[in-house]
């Protein structure tokens, strides 16, 4: 079979910018350390006042088929994963299909269109989708266009309100394509939790740490199964592996719990032992609570040797460079921490051709997915084509009281206008509610 994979990436953030520890922590009266060390962010992006989930979406994509030169019926399904929907029965992707309609000859009369939910896995899931549906034949030639879209917002004063972020990711998959290819094995962690859900409500409820310990438990269970099916791994096996990032200090704690789950068994461990001994085996304690005490202490004493400093700092730091910045964007979180590593790998004149990347996927609820790309020779001209920088620095500085006057403008339950803080050009934008409630968009030269 042709190899399948992602052809181009586009991401496209909210036009404001929030400064964590020079608005926000003084606001909350917090040492600005609780975020910039505890949580590893410094900035979170919003979306302006004409901004939502349709115009992010769209927008991304927009500038993804121009700059590949892909017209609407070379795409045979939009897949949009959102979970800041607010629509129960027409899909996001409809709405996007119908504002890129605005600006090109054709449509997508003829594409399959959908919408994801499974929180921040979501995403990963519609790419799943669109490979199966090209891995048995039924594209006749077309690609999917994947987005993911979210205003990760929480309730104001929720613990969870620092990590929030406002963004969109473009993604086309097709046959031969030029910047990765998905291997076919895949690992998957699931089971029926209540960490994090929304029951007909806008806002989150969330069961912080119980959420952490959710997380972790299936990344473990889901590179289990993927190592059932691919084999064993090994952390020098991958030259990045970029993981769901709610916020950037999480993902320390799934690498160390990784890299200490692929060095087991492994010249690798026997060569950290003399500093550190052997990983506690399970099968040689009786008592639950003492191995879990003995392998916690494993890992610490672990993540402080040079071997895992410098396989963390290589690997894994990289792909959280634009996180730090924008926030969690929930459906978007694992591809941005993709993207953030190409970006890295284009900026320090990596050559990526042919390495591998492992990805870990999660969504609360919960589920994990774990798979492997292999890099393609064409990443490196489709990377350089994103102008990430660039909507980063364009982004809006807005003080404590205007972020508090931009969440109330995005709350769903509540009617308030607020006068745009930036002017849109060449981009789509909400354009009020029509006749049935439906929200509207139009195009701004």
């Amino acid at each position: 079979m042709t190899g399948v994979g992602i052809d181009a990436i586009e991401l496209w953030t909210g036009k404001l910018r929030l400064d964590l520890p020079e608005e926000f922590a003084p606001a909350k009266g917090e040492d600005p350390e609780k975020y910039t060390k505890g949580l590893g962010m410094f900035s979170s992006s919003f979306p302006d006042a004409y901004e939502d989930i349709v115009t992010m979406g769209a927008n991304a994509a927009l500038r993804l088929m121009e700059r590949k030169d892909i017209a609407p019926e070379d795409v045979g399904r939009i897949d949009v994963a959102t979970e800041s929907s607010w629509d129960k029965s027409k899909p996001i992707s409809t709405y996007i299909a119908g504002a890129l309609e605005q600006v090109f000859d054709g449509d997508f009369t003829h594409a399959n269109k959908g919408e994801r939910k499974f929180a921040c896995i979501a995403g990963t899931q519609a790419l799943d989708d669109a490979y199966n549906w090209i891995a048995a034949g039924r594209n006749r030639g077309r690609g999917a266009l994947v987005v993911t879209t979210d205003t990760a917002l929480y309730e104001r004063g929720d613990a969870g309100e620092a990590t929030q972020g406002a963004g969109a990711v473009a993604m086309y998959v097709s046959e031969d394509p030029d910047v990765l290819e998905f291997e076919s094995s895949q690992g998957i962690g699931s089971l029926d939790e209540t960490d994090f859900l929304k029951p007909n409500q806008q806002f989150p409820s969330v069961d912080g740490k119980r959420s952490v310990q959710v997380y972790l438990s299936r990344m473990r269970e889901a590179l289990e199964d993927f190592e059932r099916n691919a084999g064993d791994t090994h952390p020098d096996e991958y030259r990045f592996i970029p993981f769901h990032t709610p916020f950037p200090s999480m993902v320390k704690k799934a690498a160390r719990l990784g890299f200490r789950h692929m060095v087991r068994n492994t010249d690798l461990e026997d060569e950290l032992a003399p500093a550190i001994g052997q990983q506690p085996r399970e099968a040689e304690y009786t008592d639950w609570e003492d191995y879990e005490e003995d392998i916690q202490a494993y890992m610490d004493d672990l993540t402080e040797t040079d071997r895992y400093r410098e396989w963390y700092d290589r690997v894994v730091d990289p792909t959280v460079d634009i996180s730090h910045e924008v926030g969690n964007w929930y459906t978007s979180s694992v591809h941005i921490a993709r993207l953030s590593a190409l970006k890295h790998a284009l900026e320090e004149d990596v050559d990526l051709a042919g390495e591998k990347f492992l990805v870990g996927s999660y969504g609360s609820g919960a589920q994990a997915e774990i798979h492997e790309e292999t890099i393609q020779p064409g990443w490196k001209e489709e990377i350089s084509q994103n102008n990430v920088d660039e909507q980063l620095d364009a982004r809006q500085d807005i003080d404590f009281a205007e972020y508090e006057q931009v969440h109330d403008h995005h709350n769903l339950k509540k009617a308030n206008d607020l006068e745009p803080f930036t002017t849109p050009d060449g981009e789509f934008v909400f354009d009020g509610w029509g006749p049935m409630g439906e929200r509207q968009y139009k195009y701004v030269e």
